[in-house]
């Protein structure tokens, strides 16, 4: 039958590659999680991978078979967290998510303090500035920035955050600086572009009123710490959290321009599938990460010229 140890082997396996690669993170040889696997097979009667010497792939019937191995791991995860809650220490898998800059200066450490904390709790991080859908990927927590529409999601505020554009000395010394909103038309603008992208349109304030710019340029990427390089060398100009640029408007390797006509703020905060009890774990993780964030933020925000 599918048991549950074989269903694991057989979702280790998947996320590791190879059956070499599972067997090293659960503990068994390479021949004994073949073996697992060709009883799964067994048992639903079909192929889960095409193998070859070179390569291993999930077949149609192997994808869909994972999707419901996830759902079930979770629903696993999801019991023992429950059980956790009436007393015994948290533990199971804490899947998070977290934009790159803030998880690369924040949450990546913090997890190392966490983990020491709560050494029952495994930690899936992934740090992207895409928008991952929460409820599709199975995420526990999910530190995000943005304008937050409404969500089936449930939200714990840590910030508003203020937003500037910016450009270097050199950039608007070749190429004049913006006096008005239209005339970032006329500019090169650094764009933080992927699939579902917020920021390929500009949100800006003018005489209280909010307006979008489609502004465009030569460069964008899908990292905002790389559109922060670009614009301190030169490239153009970008739209920034202030807190993210806070050291180098600080020094002068970069200078807010269109002052008057500000970026709209976005909020920051955690977002979770969980809308009435939460886990402990994820209670856990927020608790510790929370007050962190903020400290990052108001030591950034100190930089800023007054």
């Amino acid at each position: 039958m599918a048991t549950l140890e074989n269903i694991n082997v057989f979702i280790r396996s998947v996320e590791g590659g190879s059956f070499s690669a599972a067997g090293r993170s659960i503990g068994l040889s390479a021949a004994v999680v073949s073996h697992r696997i060709k009883m799964l097979e067994r048992h639903l009667g079909c192929r889960l991978f095409h193998r070859t010497t070179r390569q291993m792939r999930l077949t149609e019937q192997g994808g869909v078979f994972y999707e419901r191995c996830i759902e079930i791991r979770e629903a696993v995860e999801r019991a023992e967290s429950s059980v956790a809650d009436m007393g015994a220490a948290p533990r199971g898998s804490l899947k998070i998510t977290a934009p790159l800059g803030l998880g690369r200066r924040v949450v990546t450490p913090a997890i190392i303090d966490f983990r020491a904390a709560y050494p029952l709790i495994d930690v899936r991080l992934r740090l992207s500035d895409y928008l991952i859908d929460v409820l599709m990927e199975s995420v526990d927590i999910a530190l995000r920035m943005a304008v937050m529409e409404d969500s089936s999601l449930t939200m714990r505020k840590i910030a508003d955050v203020d937003r500037v554009l910016v450009a270097s000395p050199a950039y608007l010394a070749r190429r004049g600086r913006p006096k008005q909103i239209g005339d970032l038309f006329d500019h090169e603008c650094l764009l933080l572009r992927f699939p579902g992208s917020q920021q390929v349109r500009w949100s800006l304030m003018e005489n209280g009123q909010e307006r979008q710019l489609p502004v465009s340029g030569s460069a964008d990427a899908d990292d905002g710490d790389v559109l922060t390089q670009w614009a301190v060398g030169g490239l153009g100009i970008a739209l920034k959290p202030v807190f993210e640029v806070a050291e180098h408007l600080r020094s002068g390797a970069l200078e807010a321009i269109l002052e008057e006509c500000p970026p709209v703020p976005v909020a920051l905060g955690l977002l979770y599938p969980y809308p009435r009890a939460m886990p402990s774990k994820v209670r856990a993780f927020a608790d510790m990460v929370i007050p962190l964030t903020r400290a990052h933020i108001q030591q950034q925000m100190a930089l800023t010229p007054k």
